[in-house]
């Protein structure tokens, strides 16, 4: 795939992952054109500022939740990574249907702007919590996986292939808990939910990487999963303030104890690769199988949950990830 002949689309694009997608795409990829659509003019202000200012980059203010925007975004477009979403749990749970309307029915605008508009590849990006959900956020990002991938089947004379990445917590991502931590550190007293809690965590480079890999290998209609390692939410706190008092407040609602990222249901249709598994569409006519060829199938009732993950991350690798971070947060610019 020549990305420089490509014109690329982010949905989200001044996110945490839209800006760090940007900035590793006009490094080291050099695309034709890439768009910045997102709702809000203040952050694309702040981003132009901040030296997202490249004479490739378009900015495109306007909303998922708007089809005829989003037609008219995706004109030209061969390229599109949708990463806007309503992502905070409780926000979601408090305001149902606003979760709702971006991450289902933008969604769906996002899938029928690109199969009108002839876009070539749509990546969107999905998380764990889509995996056997107990909160509206993951409930609204398995319909918006499922919308996704049996999308392909509306391609009909179009070229245009859709496909999910679906991963877990992303470190110095806005929505981290690392900030919150290293805000609570100067009182002496980190709150934690749970003391047996576990998170997959990945870094936003990583994420970022993996994403641009798949968006050049996927065929339509697959969930990729990257193999990530785990962690102890007790062992981030004491990397972030080991001598911080911990205070146990117990689970939000619509909180997990652990992050299931493939289920036991889900692993009758995934392979295996070296570094992700693939979660294939079941019964597909537009698949051509040749994943088959590059993997080998999970075990019938495999699963890939936090808890049981055979990759751990210790205390004093965790301090490594997050060194960056709280440097950042030290000079006042975490994001």
């Amino acid at each position: 795939m020549n990305w420089k002949e490509q014109v690329v689309l982010v949905t989200g694009g001044t996110g945490s992952f839209g800006k760090k997608f940007i900035r590793i795409m006009l490094d080291e990829y050099q695309p034709k054109k890439i768009i910045v659509y997102s709702r809000d003019e203040l952050k694309q202000h702040e981003m132009r500022t901040a030296g997202y200012n490249h004479p490739s980059l378009r900015y495109f203010i306007g909303d998922v939740r708007d089809l005829e925007r989003m037609k008219r975004a995706m004109q030209g477009v061969d390229v599109v990574v949708h990463a806007a979403a309503l992502k905070q749990v409780p926000a979601c749970e408090y305001n149902p249907m606003e979760a709702i309307k971006t991450n289902i029915l933008g969604s769906s605008n996002v899938v029928n702007a690109a199969l009108d508009s002839g876009v070539k590849k749509v990546l969107a990006l999905s998380t764990d919590k889509a995996v056997n959900p107990v909160n509206l956020y993951g409930a609204t990002k398995l319909a918006a996986e499922k919308l996704v991938v049996q999308s392909n089947a509306y391609a009909g004379k179009y070229a245009t292939r859709l496909s999910c990445v679906r991963y877990g917590n992303v470190v110095g991502s806005r929505g981290s808990v690392v900030p919150v931590f290293l805000r609570q550190r100067e009182s002496g007293k980190l709150t934690i939910t749970d003391d047996r809690m576990t998170r997959f965590w990945l870094s936003l480079e990583q994420g970022v990487r993996f994403v641009i890999k798949n968006i050049e290998h996927m065929q339509g209609g697959e969930v990729f999963v990257p193999k990530i390692p785990s962690m102890k939410v007790v062992d981030l706190a004491k990397a972030v303030a080991p001598d911080a008092k911990l205070d146990i407040v117990g689970i939000r609602p619509g909180e997990k104890l652990h992050e299931m990222m493939i289920s036991r249901d889900e692993s009758r249709s995934t392979i295996e690769l070296d570094e992700m598994y693939v979660v294939l569409p079941v019964e597909a006519f537009w698949f051509g199988g040749e994943w088959d060829e590059k993997g080998a199938p999970v075990l019938d009732g495999f699963r890939y949950s936090s808890d049981d993950n055979p990759d751990w991350l210790g205390v004093d690798e965790i301090k490594k990830i997050i060194a960056p971070f709280e440097e950042d947060y030290s000079k006042g610019r975490f994001s």
